[in-house]
């Protein structure tokens, strides 16, 4: 029988390996490849995708309109195919133009998508901003949850057929919602609810702000008070409880946008991360007795290297360095850079984008959506942005700064090191970006993205060239364990090298990504060894993978199907 290494289990064997900044070597892995020739290249129009985001503005400059909206990939079909959830906003009251819904596309896995939103119950109209996909009664059917402006909607799926569940479930969040993410914080097997709320706006109260004196513009967010995170606990019967006071997640003070969750301590146990405009960034801590406790400060993630809150959008979590414990990215305003927060265990955490290209080369740049990715298959974890500012006059203000903004890309080079090589990849158009999630829609193992722009089209970036890396998909189903398997931990082992990532929800901005894994092998033609630790404390393990096939590998029970890429 293999002996089963959790990552945390090999940190602890070998002290002197996890006290190190680095203890795998991320050149070894495609050490004498050539370029990837991978370019991304925009097929929205001829794939089908006909949508424009609608922020409801009329001259007033209300706060909410700069916000954009999400977007997410989604299974809905169970087809195993990702299709495309769009959420939309819409016109504010006494303003009514257009009738502009949310919008879901089935994949037709010929390069097409098809609007399916009518006929599946989810062309719903709201001031809505975000999305998360989850299974949260382990029907095998994933669900969607939207957040929105002074409401939120459930939508459970009925075998394709979405029906809103919201009053039932007793999960409507009145706040001005923004991310949330679906996790099991306790363990039972059931997935909880996490939801980030922005600043208390309304149209009564929105507050009168000029950058001249004359002309009214859009406030900060310090001109408005915060609103609370909230925490919904699953009670296994369809039906949630609002648990944020009693769970220590309560912060009024909070202006919150994005969150990602991570096992920053690697005790096994979920943990989050939250990005606050203008206010400290949290990190909450799982006591591991339905209990959370803010170390944001202590961590070091709550400010930036001056001791000042930034204006923080989007955050993601994972890996980057390969040192066994898993980092953050956060998005920032405009003249504040990126943070990219490595994780130096002891639960330190140390902002390492100012030393770097990462730091330069978004420095100008106002970031909300933006992950964790392998886009070349060369087995490190790159970073993508979603830039844009929030204000189409800014340049008259600040000249440097544009409000249409370019995506930048971080080609991860191992040893800490990262490119920008946004340009070479065909990420040349400056946007008004805002949501952003990445899937491999047309089964070739590469990872496409879906953009969001604030009251402007979704940009959909298939990802073409030359299949010169391999790779290996795992898509996990639980049993003991939430069906999704979400938290559940994989790592893959090839050619000496070792890689994990955890499957989740949430993260970017307002938006979701598949929940497949995608590990990226470079040249090595299978994986020697995948372990599995799942969030009941399961673990499996498969010896000899074959690479360029997506796995789906039930909880206890080993792989249920074999999908080959097509290339």
């Amino acid at each position: 029988m293999t002996r089963f290494w959790s990552r945390r289990n090999f940190l602890k064997s070998f002290p002197a390996l996890a006290a190190a900044s680095s203890f795998i070597d991320p050149g070894r892995l495609l050490a004498s490849a050539s370029p990837s020739g991978r370019r991304y290249v925009d097929v929205a129009p001829q794939a089908g995708i006909h949508f424009i985001h609608n922020n409801g503005a009329f001259g007033k400059k209300y706060l909410p309109e700069t916000m954009g909206s999400g977007c997410a990939f989604i299974d809905y079909n169970n087809d195993g195919r990702p299709d495309i959830f769009l959420v939309n906003s819409m016109d504010f009251p006494g303003h009514f133009r257009r009738r502009t819904p949310s919008k879901l596309y089935r994949n037709n896995e010929n390069g097409t998508f098809t609007d399916v939103s009518r006929e599946t119950g989810l062309d719903v109209e709201m001031y809505g901003l975000g999305v998360t996909v989850g299974d949260y009664d382990n029907d095998g059917w994933d669900d969607v949850y939207i957040t929105g402006l002074g409401e939120a909607k459930l939508f459970h799926n009925d075998r394709g057929h979405f029906r809103d569940v919201t009053r039932e479930a007793g999960v409507n969040n009145t706040g001005f919602g923004a991310s949330a993410a679906w996790f099991d914080y306790d363990r039972d097997g059931w997935l909880d609810l996490f939801v980030c709320n922005y600043v208390q706006w309304s149209e009564k109260t929105d507050i009168y702000c000029s950058l001249d004196g004359h002309t009214k513009s859009y406030c900060i967010p310090s001109a408005y008070k915060g609103e609370s995170c909230r925490l919904f606990h699953n009670l296994r019967n369809g039906r949630f409880e609002d648990v944020t006071k009693q769970a220590g997640i309560y912060d009024p003070t909070g202006k919150n946008l994005g969150v990602a969750i991570i096992d920053y301590n690697n005790d096994g146990w979920p943990d989050i991360a939250v990005s606050d405009d203008t206010q400290p960034n949290k990190l909450y801590r799982n006591n591991h007795n339905g209990t959370f406790t803010n170390v944001g400060i202590p961590a070091g993630i709550a400010y930036d290297e001056n001791g000042v809150a930034r204006s923080s959008m989007g955050i993601a979590a994972a890996d980057f360095n390969d040192s066994g414990y898993a980092g953050i990215v956060i998005g920032n305003f405009s003249n504040q850079m990126l943070g990219l927060y490595q994780n130096e265990a002891h639960g330190l955490f140390i902002d390492v984008a100012p030393a770097g290209a990462i730091g330069q080369d978004s420095r100008l740049s106002l970031t909300f959506g933006l992950f964790f990715y392998d886009y070349d298959l060369d087995g490190r974890m790159d970073i993508l942005a979603a830039n844009g500012n929030i204000d189409p006059t800014i340049v008259s203000i600040q000249p440097q700064v544009t409000y249409a903004e370019r995506p930048l890309l971080f080609h991860n080079q191992g040893h800490g090191r990262f490119q920008e090589v946004g340009r070479e990849v065909g990420l040349t158009q400056k946007l008004v970006a805002r949501g952003a999630a990445y899937a491999d829609i047309n089964n070739d193992g590469y990872l496409d993205v879906l953009l969001t722009t604030n009251h402007g089209p979704a940009y959909l970036y298939k990802n073409v060239g030359p299949n010169r890396a391999n790779a290996i998909r795992i898509h996990t189903v639980g049993t003991r364990s939430n069906r999704d398997g979400i938290g559940a931990e994989v790592r893959v082992h090839s050619d000496g090298v070792v890689k994990w990532q955890t499957v989740h929800s949430g993260s970017s901005y307002c938006s979701q990504s598949e929940l497949t894994l995608t590990f990226g092998l470079g040249r090595a033609t299978q994986a020697d060894l995948i372990e599995i630790e799942w969030p009941s404390g399961q673990r499996d393990s498969l010896k000899n993978v074959t690479a360029n096939a997506t796995y789906t590998v039930q909880e206890g029970g080993g792989i249920l199907s074999r999908k080959p890429f097509r290339r």
